[in-house]
């Protein structure tokens, strides 16, 4: 990969002499900073950009960072502070870092190390992410930069759209101790440990081990539901067990599997499109 550094004002090279044995080497300031980086075809596949930038044997010190990565999408990183590893080209953003997917999805954050060889993000801190499906919030993370592929470790909360309307109503929200691995590419999520779900419209519980949400991308909505491990339905004073769980978006007929084996069939009272009514 061929790094190209610009300095604004100018685009002037600079040298330095090497600093006297047990001195610190000098620093560059500079008013204006571009960091472009291109692929072996001579494609540009990155670029940083900042309003200041401290300039050191080891690494560059960067104020106001504004970067983009080009992919098959365009991504958006800012953040109010940056540290580029000149030695393994690694960055680490921190204070209110945000990043941007061209399709709309977007993730916050307080501080995050963007490995760029190995395309991947991470961090350790509370993280929220918002786009079409709905609001995921969760502490640490590691994700490719376009969040197409992410996965939350731990404490996760996920309000999602039921239905293509986007009211409050039409959510559920969906808990877990985590981890949390979410694909668009796929277009599902896979909720891990301790998972409940609670359908605002009914206020209608689930929980189980493991929870898969299949997301219907052209409708905006729960397209299919598996739940394996413990799982228990509840509405009001009833409950139901089973082992398996498996919910149909498209007919919203609930299935359990294991003891007791059952079937819900729902079309005449229906829920807001996670969980249907469960009769007696």
């Amino acid at each position: 990969m061929t790094f190209v550094l610009l300095l604004v004002p100018s685009t002037c090279v600079f040298t330095e002499d090497a600093p006297a044995q047990n001195q610190e080497a000098p620093t560059q300031q500079l008013e204006g900073f571009n960091l472009n980086g291109y692929t072996t075809g001579g494609k540009k596949s990155w670029e940083i950009n900042g309003d200041k930038a401290d300039i050191s044997d080891e690494k560059i010190k960067i104020t106001n960072v504004d970067a983009n990565a080009f992919d098959k999408q365009k991504v958006n990183l800012k953040s109010r502070t940056g540290t580029i590893n000149k030695t393994n080209g690694d960055i680490n953003l921190k204070d209110n870092v945000v990043i941007t997917a061209e399709r709309g999805t977007q993730m916050t954050t307080d501080t995050l190390d963007w490995k760029r060889n190995q395309d991947l993000i991470t961090t350790k801190d509370p993280v929220k992410i918002v786009d079409k499906q709905g609001v995921i919030t969760g502490t640490g993370l590691t994700a490719h930069p376009n969040l197409k592929q992410a996965a939350i470790d731990q404490d996760v909360k996920a309000v999602l759209n039921t239905t293509k309307d986007l009211k409050p109503d039409q959510t559920a929200t969906i808990t877990c101790d985590g981890p949390m691995q979410m694909d668009q590419l796929k277009m599902i999520a896979v909720f891990n440990v301790n998972v409940v779900a609670v359908e605002a419209s009914t206020g209608r519980r689930l929980y189980a081990d493991k929870m898969t949400v299949y997301f219907d991308d052209k409708n905006k909505k729960i397209r299919k539901v598996i739940c394996t491990g413990h799982v228990k339905a509840i509405q009001g004073v009833n409950a139901s067990y089973a082992d398996e769980m498996i919910y149909d978006g498209d007919d919203q007929k609930l299935t359990m599997t294991g003891r007791p084996k059952l079937v819900f069939d729902t079309s005449e009272n229906k829920g807001s499109g996670l969980f249907p009514k469960m009769e007696k």
